[in-house]
């Protein structure tokens, strides 16, 4: 037998969600069978599987010491020197300025030096972490970007939080702008990009099309110019959707792809440019909260931006990011 308290982090959640992520060694359809046979119970009580949970709560579970048995060792994030670009933080939540090259979550080549990785060693270092402590949450991102773009990604420092962000990202109630730079000079100096995409898995790249097709999404680009140089031009992007590589796809659909870009170019466009992939920058991000957002409402109409980007530096120095 073994008992769980329930904590802050824990609170205000199914019974079955809290078993799954904390009872990882234990099968999902034994776990419904344990619950109904009263093996897992709440203070001492029967409980239902959508049973919510509370601070204080005592789970316990009468069930085989084979399933508390550990699991492999997370821990490795212990060992980074921490290497963070921080754009804000407070007792809830992290921006932090993402560089080009570093991904956000582990994939089948990189499972060490990550984003998160980074983040869960700086809070532990803090100690506003200890893994110890806690029963299934941990520090999570709720925006990702691409490995080759920079910019901001929001982490989460505790559950009610995550809930928070990713219900005001999910209700587009948090405004992302990009900064890019384009081949050539767009005839509008700002426009509105319509179409609908679709995503080749084979090759991960996507294609726009005018009309609506058989698995295609809509997207929505709006796109400014805001300063040439010889053949090339920076622009601001706010996406209104946000579809896989929509900025890169939907800029190169209109004959302007972004500069360093070789999946959306061609190499004979970006070979006289030092940069070896697309120049992108999530640089802005805008708490725009139009419904109740708990204990982020002092977020609510702030923005912040990144202090540098390379691309902009290097050839719009006049530019003065933080005004755009």
């Amino acid at each position: 037998m073994k008992e769980y308290i329930i904590n802050k982090n824990d609170s205000d959640q199914r019974l079955d969600k809290f078993i799954q992520k904390t009872v990882k060694s234990l099968p999902k359809a034994l776990m419904y069978k344990y619950i109904r046979q009263k093996k897992i119970k709440v203070n001492k009580k029967r409980a239902e599987i959508s049973t919510r949970l509370f601070e204080g709560d005592v789970i316990s579970l009468y069930i085989n010491d084979e399933f508390f048995a550990p699991s492999s060792d997370n821990s490795d994030f212990k060992k980074l020197t921490v290497n963070l670009d921080i754009v804000y933080e407070d007792e809830n939540i992290l921006l932090i300025n993402k560089p080009v090259g570093l991904i956000c979550h582990s994939d089948d080549k990189e499972s060490y030096n990550t984003l998160i990785s980074h983040i869960k060693a700086y809070l532990y270092e803090k100690g506003e972490y200890i893994p110890e402590n806690e029963n299934s949450f941990v520090p999570s991102l709720c925006n990702r970007i691409d490995r080759n773009t920079q910019g901001i990604v929001i982490a989460a420092k505790n559950a009610q939080t995550l809930k928070i962000i990713n219900d005001k990202i999910k209700n587009r109630e948090i405004e992302k702008y990009y900064l890019c730079l384009v081949h050539g000079r767009p005839k509008k100096s700002k426009d509105t990009l319509k179409g609908y995409m679709l995503k080749n898995e084979k090759t991960n790249t996507v294609k726009v099309y005018d009309k609506q097709i058989k698995g295609s999404k809509t997207a929505i680009t709006e796109y400014e110019v805001i300063s040439s140089f010889k053949d090339i031009s920076l622009c601001k992007i706010h996406l209104i959707t946000g579809r896989t590589h929509q900025i890169r796809c939907h800029m190169a659909s209109i004959g302007h792809p972004l500069l360093g870009d070789g999946k959306y170019g061609t190499n004979e466009m970006n070979k006289k440019y030092p940069f070896r992939f697309q120049t992108l920058c999530s640089y802005k991000t805008l708490f725009d909260f139009k419904s109740e957002s708990g204990i982020l409402d002092y977020l609510n109409g702030k923005s912040f931006c990144v202090k540098n980007i390379d691309f902009v530096s290097k050839y719009f120095p006049e530019i003065h990011i933080s005004k755009l």
